[in-house]
């Protein structure tokens, strides 16, 4: 601490002068790109304190943003749960028809066998949507990869991604979390992901009644829900995990079992 002005004043520094944050060693060292530096933040103040640097592997968090590969695993995450119920009826459902309208010669008319025919007023639909219709479909492996590294490298370059030590709160009070949200300009929607589901009961219990203040395990990462965020906020054992497990699929050379195709009762 430090006197500032006033004798009887205390100033607290908002970085600390001393790296308070373990070094991380970075898995595939980067040859040529410099790793990205990210402060360390806390959540035990509403007031912002800088624990210390960490780096960031520029893989993963400082690649060339694609912008056609993130709208690919958009799309997908919308269409592949999506079921269309529009219903058309055939010859076969509509309701009568059953008795031929007039005889096949004599009248001078055109031959019909049933006024259901898909050619009369009221009859059968052909080629019409069949309900239920899934919408399912299995996006390449790489694809999710390299979506997931592209919106990570697009939060990190527009500073919408923040880095804590933990996610302890010192109280479950709605109004704590939001007030630290407004003063650190996080904007109006924050996701937090941890390295595990099992999160810290205060912040749990904080955010449990604030729609736009949410929480994810890493396992459930996605580049929708990371977009659907205004601010991104890791801690430090899951900024490490999303780098271990994305690098491990960038770098490993038996993409085989992963790029093959896909097959729905596949474990």
């Amino acid at each position: 601490m430090y006197h500032h002005g006033n004798t009887n004043e205390l100033f607290v520094p908002a970085y600390s002068t001393s790296n308070s944050v373990e070094p991380r060693k970075l898995l595939f060292p980067p040859k040529y790109i410099k790793p990205r530096q990210v402060w360390v933040e806390n959540l035990d103040t509403i007031d912002e304190r800088k624990l210390g640097l960490i780096e960031l592997h520029p893989e993963v968090f400082a690649a060339s943003p694609r912008i056609d590969i993130i709208h690919q695993n958009v799309r997908w995450q919308k269409l592949y749960g999506y079921v269309s119920y529009a219903h058309t009826k055939i010859r076969s459902e509509v309701r009568g028809g059953g008795k031929k309208p007039f005889p096949q010669k004599g009248l001078g008319r055109s031959r019909h066998g049933s006024i259901r025919s898909p050619l009369w007023r009221g009859g059968g639909v052909i080629h019409g949507p069949r309900s239920p219709t899934s919408h399912f479909y299995m996006l390449p492996f790489y694809t999710r990869v390299l979506g997931l590294v592209s919106t990570l490298s697009v939060k990190l370059a527009q500073d919408d991604l923040h880095v804590v030590n933990n996610l302890e709160l010192p109280l479950d009070d709605p109004k704590f979390i939001e007030e630290l949200v407004k003063s650190r300009n996080w904007g109006p929607s924050v996701l937090f992901v941890d390295i595990s589901d099992i999160m810290p009961c205060n912040i749990t219990a904080a955010t449990d009644t604030i729609k736009h203040l949410n929480l994810m395990p890493v396992y459930g990462l996605n580049v929708y829900s990371m977009l659907k965020h205004e601010t991104l906020v890791l801690t430090t054992q899951a900024a490490g995990l999303i780098e271990e497990k994305l690098l491990t699929h960038l770098h490993r050379n038996n993409s085989y079992e992963v790029t093959s195709k896909f097959r729905v009762n596949q474990v």
